[in-house]
Order: C-alpha cells, then structure tokens, then sequence
C-alpha cells in the first residue's frame, strides 16, 4: 500500500472535517497515541531494565498504527498528501545530513 492509499483509506474512518472541534479532537488524539507508546517504553526501561527486546512488537505496530492515522487525518485536514509530508520529511534530513547537523536541535539548523 501506498502513504496516499492509506491516507485515503484512514480518511474512510474520520469525521468529517467540519465537524465542531474536529481538529483539536484530533490533535489530542494523536498526543494520547504517541502517549502510549512512550508510556510502554518507560515500562520497559523500568521493568526491564530498558531491554528494548522485551517489547511486545504487535502491539507496537497497533499504537504506531494509531498515531499514523490521526496523522494521515491531520494532514488531509490542511489539504496535504501524507506523500508530501514523508518527501518534505526525507529532504529535510538528508540536507542536515549533507551538511553534517543531523545530530543537535532545532528546526533551522
């Protein structure tokens, strides 16, 4: 499948975009998504002595799931291809790679 197929398909399961408050419901969805995900991998450094391996891989692919579709969504609500996000994506970071500042912070380095 391709990322515009299933920014497609993820928009067969939203709201529709004029929907009262539909953007911020959105927005917190996917901070609660990624939430979890950070909330399994502190269970992991704190259980498991942060031994990555332990963690439960499909359940990793179901929350990662998640977060991609309030992304896909998020996305279609500013009328942009989930394509161009991931192309603008690997620009961005093989130009900070070229120029050897992919390690540091901030947008503008």
């Amino acid at each position: 499948m391709n990322i515009n197929d299933y920014q497609q398909a993820a928009l067969r399961t939203a709201a529709p975009k004029n929907k009262h408050n539909e953007l911020f419901h959105l927005l917190l969805g996917l901070v609660g998504e990624t939430g979890e995900i950070a909330e399994k991998a502190k269970k992991i450094v704190r259980d498991h002595d942060s031994d990555f391996s332990q963690w439960d891989i499909e359940d990793l692919k179901k929350e990662l799931g998640d977060s991609l579709w309030y992304i896909a969504v998020i996305a279609d609500h500013f009328d942009i291809a989930l394509e161009e996000v991931a192309q603008l994506n690997i620009a961005k970071l093989a130009d900070r790679q070229r120029r050897g500042v992919i390690g540091g912070s901030g947008d503008g380095r």
